[in-house]
């Protein structure tokens, strides 16, 4: 239980001080999705960040390993990083809110970006966001300021590879489940996912692909249990 100082005095708080995976998590590394060479294979710790380039037909498989963790993504243009990926563009042409098998992920200027070969859950979400100090500040109490989000990752990773604050724009969220409603509401509910769960994404183009592992402890985007995640990239392959 965290304490807190306010004016009137100390509160309790069932938030936790910080994220950490508990002992004793089930985890399944799994494999690729896609037939071809592995020419990567990184581990994304709890809580941090990645970056990688994904040559044009190369397949990048996602990895779910401890289930339900959420892997916020961000897409560009290898070569160009003002071309970079979507959310209303991508919606608009499939006509569809959800991402699933077959969804082409597309730049502002409708170019493709990367294709989703494969999918081992019903749905991904594109339209959830990214946590930040200041979005968990807003909702959840100035008491969880300190915590750092997917929007901090972002930052941190992006400055690696030349981006800045105004490169981060609205992104994927790999195995978040945030249902949308008959009446247009939605929210970020319990997930959908399990440990080895996968998602694989072919490059239409050479890409930086951007991923925050969230650490996120107040809304069951991660199932209050931050996991690892597991990012295999195959050479152009058909799907397994």
């Amino acid at each position: 239980m965290t304490l807190f100082a306010t004016t009137t005095g100390t509160l309790e708080s069932t938030v936790p001080v910080g994220a950490s995976m508990a002992d004793g998590s089930p985890l399944d590394w799994s494999g690729p999705l896609s037939a071809g060479a592995v020419v990567l294979d990184d581990r994304i710790a709890p809580c941090a960040s990645w970056s990688g380039i994904v040559a044009s037909g190369d397949v990048l498989t996602i990895v779910d390993v401890g289930g339900n963790q959420s892997a916020d993504c961000l897409i560009f243009d290898a070569l160009d990083h003002g071309r970079r990926y979507s959310v209303p563009d991508t919606i608009a042409w499939q006509g569809n809110a959800y991402v699933r098998e077959g969804t082409v992920l597309r730049s502002g200027e409708g170019e493709p970006l990367m294709t989703v070969t494969a999918n081992e859950i019903d749905r991904q979400d594109t339209i959830g966001g990214a946590c930040s100090k200041e979005s968990n500040t807003l909702r959840y109490g100035y008491h969880t300021h300190f915590q750092h989000g997917c929007r901090e990752n972002f930052l941190a990773e992006g400055a690696k590879r030349g981006l800045g604050a105004r490169d981060l724009v609205s992104n994927l969220n790999w195995f978040m489940n945030v249902p949308v409603e008959q009446d247009g509401t939605l929210g970020i509910v319990d997930g959908i996912s399990a440990p080895g769960r996968r998602v694989a994404v072919r490059a239409e183009r050479d890409v930086l692909v951007v991923i925050s592992n969230c650490p996120q402890m107040n809304n069951p985007c991660n199932d209050f249990n931050p996991t690892p995640l597991r990012m295999i990239v195959t050479s152009g392959g058909a799907a397994l």
